[in-house]
């Protein structure tokens, strides 16, 4: 697209590595801003170049820490007071969202905070990727689009060429993830049954369907400190699977997981770039979702269809 289209792109520091590719895509250049930091930790937000009538897309993830959050806060507010045209967030991962509702008493939803803090800073739009849960559109009274990365994931999985295939979900909750990839690639559907102790730490796991000679591939939207999903590898190597390989959206990886990931019964896990992953790990691979995203601006921009670029 031209570098004359009216709108242009921006990011946090954190996701320039994705937002650069996204640019490189639409052929575009990434916007010239600047973040200041002061020795207390603050820090403000600038944007060294008019942006007075613009759409301006903000490329930010707001995984942990919450500077990430922060960040793209002032960049909307400062965005909103350079009286931009529009300001549609760009959160390829939408952080906080697995409190998505109280599951116990006194406890917060924090999804739902952060959709309000979003919306009162000031964006028109959100463009995210793979919500821990689908409800979570529900907290915003603005548009949402919701992409789905398995218009990246399901062509790499038939790129595998693997006989006896069986898709897998870690656990009951990503069932309908799992099962939609099942019906898609006409394959069965296995399905893990887990118990917790607390959060992060997996007491058992069942499986629930017959994965002897197959060869297993686990669907979930991310991993964390990828306790459940190599335990459910191991689970499944012991059940007579020939491999076991893992495909998630968000490679959030923090704490053990790179050494259990490591250390496992996994093939690989496959990730999109949605999130930097700096540790290196061999059987970790990411693919890019900035295409996908550059295609999705393009048609906002257009206003085109958004459904329909999607596989499933």
């Amino acid at each position: 697209m031209s570098a004359k289209s009216p709108f242009k792109v921006f990011s946090g520091t954190n996701s320039r590595y994705l937002a650069e590719k996204i640019c490189n895509s639409l052929g575009c250049e990434l916007g010239n801003m600047n973040i200041t930091h002061f020795a207390d930790g603050e820090f403000a937000v600038s944007y060294e170049e008019s942006i007075r009538g613009q759409h301006v897309f903000l490329v930010q993830s707001t995984f942990p820490n919450s500077d990430n959050l922060m960040e793209l806060l002032l960049m909307i507010d400062a965005a909103k007071r350079a009286s931009a045209k529009s300001i549609i967030a760009v959160v390829p991962y939408f952080g906080w969202a697995r409190q998505d509702r109280k599951d116990k008493p006194r406890v917060s939803i924090g999804a739902k905070l952060v959709a309000d803090l979003l919306s009162v800073a000031g964006i028109d739009r959100l463009i995210t990727m793979d919500l821990h849960a689908d409800q979570i559109q529900g907290f915003f009274d603005i548009p949402v689009d919701h992409l789905y990365a398995s218009t990246i994931f399901a062509p790499y999985i038939q790129s595998l060429n693997l006989e006896n295939l069986v898709i897998a979900t870690p656990d009951v909750g990503g069932s309908k993830r799992a099962s939609t990839y099942a019906k898609y690639l006409d394959v069965p559907l296995v399905l893990c049954h887990k118990t917790r102790e607390k959060a992060n730490v997996v007491a058992s796991m069942q499986i629930i369907g017959d994965v002897k000679d197959k060869n297993v591939i686990l669907i979930d939207d991310m991993v964390d400190t990828a306790g459940t999903i190599t335990k459910a590898a191991d689970i499944m190597k012991e059940a007579g699977a020939r491999s076991v390989r893992a495909i998630a959206s968000h490679c959030v990886m923090s704490g053990p997981a790179s050494e259990r990931v490591q250390n496992s019964q996994l093939e690989e896990i496959v990730f999109t770039d949605s999130i930097p992953y700096s540790l290196r790990c061999a059987k970790v691979k990411q693919l890019s979702i900035a295409d996908m995203f550059a295609e999705t601006i393009r048609r906002v921009m257009s206003n085109e269809s958004i459904s329909s670029q999607y596989l499933i």
